[in-house]
């Protein structure tokens, strides 16, 4: 039985599992977004969040806790100063996972490990993928969409039309 074991194990020893969650985080830190194994996701996060909170607190001390964690000072560096910076006013929940479904190879559930903006909540990431996203109003965006659709296929029929007289020909 497993009760109260926390350690998710990832089948792997004490020292392998935590050089992977360092280099994850510092992929993380790095990149902004990580793709992986939701398992290995739900482990890293943590480690992340645990980072972010060293690095709010921004002493020589928590550096170099974070540093002997990591193994990579760069990632350290970007964490205390940029990262630090975003995330001040937030008091925790700085990353979030997205499940993306089943790997091709393995059937492995994959995610990806992302920061959550700071000030801005899961809101922040539909607003950035949809088109209706910049400065008009809701009432316009709709209507350019529209008029960019009908404009298309009249293109791909006047084509169609001149390639049609260039075979007569």
């Amino acid at each position: 039985m497993r009760h109260r074991k926390n350690t998710v194990k990832l089948g792997r020893k004490g020292s392998h599992r935590n050089a992977m969650l360092a280099n994850l985080v510092c992929s993380l830190i790095k990149h902004r977004r990580v793709t992986t194994t939701l398992a290995k996701a739900k482990a890293a996060r943590p480690v992340a969040e645990k980072m972010v909170t060293l690095g709010k607190k921004g002493t020589i001390h928590h550096r170099r806790l974070a540093a002997a964690r990591l193994h990579q000072e760069d990632a350290v560096q970007i964490l205390f100063n940029e990262i630090a910076g975003e995330h001040s006013a937030r008091q925790g929940g700085y990353t979030r996972i997205i499940k993306l479904g089943e790997r091709r190879g393995d059937a492995a559930q994959t995610a990806i490990l992302e920061w959550v903006e700071a000030g801005e909540g899961s809101a922040s990431t539909q607003e950035a993928d949809s088109p209706a996203a910049s400065t008009e109003s809701p009432a316009e965006a709709p209507a350019v969409a529209e008029a960019t659709e009908v404009e298309a296929p009249v293109e791909a029929a006047e084509e169609s039309t001149e390639s049609a007289e260039e075979k007569k020909d």
